[in-house]
């Protein structure tokens, strides 16, 4: 019997947790955990804003089982193995979005997106059989709009944004885009993908990204007692498929 959408989309809902309000200690950008005396993180303030709206689907703690389904997708050691977590992680995508993209269509100030890709792999040979885009063309709510307009230099290496990561490589003036990506840790890969897009032309662009990467013993805001653990525990264990980081 074939796995359906929502069976399979409810795999890891034990360990995923709705992204937090945005205010004192939450990045109103990225929905990370951050310091108390910001409004935004550090690398939302020194990083380009080419992103029109960011929206994680869940938290993805560093070892926990969304973590580990998103680097055994990739990583697994067998096809078998890394098939388990894609079919899984493209339910939550596919649901995910049936539901939700209006709202990130309206966060990023359009009525919907011309187009959808994802965001690249830096290394050229590897993104040639990207696995993020195997499992995002199973997504029914994208059929017929997903493209692949950006292409890695292969010139740039690390996490960090650069804009010379990724270069256009198909028109995308005037276009509205809806960017997906598995993981958000720095959001240097995200930011070089948009950043290609603007410049060539692309008049909104926006980010779903599956799991955005917590580690438990980090502190905040420094010397406070209160770690990225405490303020996941916080948070309603129940997650719902209802709510998103824009939803209103």
């Amino acid at each position: 019997m074939a796995l359906g959408v929502q069976e399979a989309s409810e795999a890891y809902e034990r360990s995923m947790r709705n992204m937090a309000a945005p205010g004192p200690g939450v990045c109103r950008i990225y929905r990370g955990f951050i310091d108390t005396e910001y409004e935004i993180c550090y690398t939302c303030r020194v990083q380009p804003a080419n992103l029109d709206a960011v929206v994680p689907i869940t938290y993805s703690e560093h070892l926990g089982q969304v973590h580990l389904a998103l680097r055994t997708y990739k990583e697994g050691e067998s096809p078998a193995i890394r098939a388990y977590p894609a079919v899984r992680l493209a339910a939550i995508l596919w649901r995910f979005l049936g539901i939700h993209e209006p709202c990130v269509a309206s966060a990023a100030d359009v009525d919907r997106f011309d187009l959808v890709t994802t965001v690249p792999s830096s290394d050229p040979k590897r993104d040639e059989h990207s696995v993020l885009r195997i499992v995002a063309e199973t997504a029914e709510p994208v059929k017929g709009r997903l493209r692949r307009p950006l292409r890695a230099t292969g010139t740039v290496e690390g996490r960090e944004f650069s804009p010379d990561r990724f270069e256009a490589v198909e028109p995308v003036s005037g276009s509205s885009i809806l960017l997906l990506d598995d993981t958000w840790v720095t959001g240097g890969h995200a930011r070089s993908a948009a950043h290609a897009l603007r410049q060539a032309g692309a008049a909104k662009i926006a980010l779903v990204v599956i799991g955005r990467h917590i580690h438990r013993e980090y502190e905040p805001t420094k010397d406070s007692g209160t770690t990225c653990g405490d303020l996941l525990d916080a948070l309603p264990e129940a997650f719902s498929w209802t709510t998103c980081a824009v939803h209103e």
